[in-house]
C-alpha cells in the first residue's frame, strides 16, 4: 500500500533500541577476543574495546528497563543506575569498573602506560562476566522476540 505509515509502538522502539545497543555491544566483545589472539606491542585496545563492549551491555539493560543514563564511559555510574532494574547487579559486577578508564584515559599518548597482555587477557574477562550477567537478565526479553510481532 503505496502512502501507508506504518507507527512503531513504544515497546517496538524500546525493542529496537535494545537489540542496536547489544549488537554493537557483541561487535566489540569480539573485536577484543580477535585482538587478543595475535601478539601485539600493546594491548591498549584490547582495553578499550573491553570497556566498550562492558558499557554498551550496560546501556541495552537500561534502555530495556527505561532508565535514562548521561553520556558516561562510567561503568561504575550504569551498574548504580542499573541497580534500580536489577538488584544485586552492581554488587555482582563492581570488579568490572576497572574497565571505565580504558574508554577515554588509556586512548592518548602519556595518559597511562600501555595495557600488558595480562591486563588486555583481564579485560576480555571482565566483559566477559558484564555480556554474561546482561545477557542472563535479558534472556526472557530478547527470548520473547519484538513486541508486535508473532
Amino acid at each position: 500500500m503505496r502512502g501507508t505509515v506504518f507507527m512503531r509502538s513504544p515497546e517496538q522502539v524500546i525493542w529496537d533500541l535494545v537489540q542496536g545497543w547489544l549488537k554493537k555491544a557483541e561487535e566489540d566483545f569480539h573485536v577484543a577476543g580477535e585482538l587478543m589472539e595475535r601478539d601485539r606491542v600493546s594491548y591498549t585496545p584490547v582495553g578499550f574495546h573491553s570497556q566498550q563492549a562492558a558499557e554498551k551491555f550496560l546501556k541495552g539493560l537500561l534502555t530495556r528497563h527505561q532508565i535514562a543514563f548521561p553520556k558516561t564511559h562510567a561503568i561504575e555510574e550504569l551498574l548504580v543506575l542499573a541497580e534500580r532494574a536489577e538488584s544485586g547487579i552492581h554488587a555482582e559486577l563492581r570488579d568490572t569498573e576497572i574497565l571505565s578508564p580504558y574508554g577515554v584515559e588509556i586512548r592518548y599518548p602519556g595518559d597511562r602506560p600501555d595495557l600488558t597482555q595480562s591486563e588486555g587477557t583481564e579485560a576480555v574477562r571482565l566483559a566477559d562476566r558484564v555480556r554474561t550477567t546482561v545477557m542472563r537478565r535479558l534472556e526472557a526479553y530478547v527470548r520473547a522476540g519484538r513486541p508486535g510481532t508473532s
